[in-house]
């Protein structure tokens, strides 16, 4: 890689969701039948890696290609977001990557966890679901009608979380990841304020 690039969009082999928001200058890399999705999209990966056993076709001239056997640790998914980590992008946005096989959707959902805790924000979206990784600070989110709001620790726990503008606020609470206290929240303000001192979030908003 040439120059240090921001973005990493990954298209992963989920079910397919339009992707038509790509800001110039993202650094694409389609995972094995995503090289599908991003053609149908009008998009030209800038990488294509997999083990291929969900897309048998050609490639265009030009395009790198890495092949991977299909007896490995890694999924496809989980190749590419090693390669963010490892060429220093700063975030992961996964697209294409929900819905399908439930674990195939866990295992991209574990592959943001890796991203997060490697120092790159991620992000897994279709049409109806957000879902971003949060980690220690402060954030804070526009309201969005129709959307419900959602916390959970990816971590065994996160410590001091709080969150305000919301119908259902929590002040320096512990959550744990065995019990679902933050799930479906709304927005009360014009914009939610989440603070936390250690561990790290999924923040999932989902279109009702």
């Amino acid at each position: 890689m040439c120059a240090m690039r921001e973005k990493c969009l990954i298209i992963s082999g989920g079910e397919f969701c339009p992707i038509n928001d790509v800001p110039s200058g993202t650094f694409i890399i389609a995972c094995d039948r995503g090289y599908e999705y991003a053609l149908r999209c009008g998009l030209t990966p800038d990488l294509v890696v997999g083990d291929f056993d969900s897309y048998s076709g050609g490639f265009a001239d030009g395009i790198p290609v890495d092949r991977y056997r299909v007896e490995k640790d890694d999924t496809d998914t989980m190749i590419a977001v090693r390669y963010a980590v490892d060429h220093g992008f700063k975030s992961v946005d996964l697209r294409c990557a929900l819905g399908g096989r439930l674990d195939h959707l866990l295992a991209n959902l574990q592959s943001a966890v890796f991203a997060a805790e490697h120092g790159l924000e991620a992000e897994i979206s279709d049409s109806r679901t957000f879902i971003s990784t949060m980690t220690p600070g402060v954030r804070r989110l526009p309201k969005k009608e129709g959307w419900s709001l959602s916390l959970f620790s990816i971590t065994d726990h996160c410590v001091g979380l709080s969150i305000r503008g919301v119908k259902y606020p929590l002040d320096k609470a512990l959550i744990t990841n065995a019990f679902p206290i933050g799930v479906s929240n709304a927005w009360k303000d014009d914009e939610a304020e989440i603070e936390f001192e250690k561990g790290i979030l999924f923040i999932v908003q989902s279109k009702l």
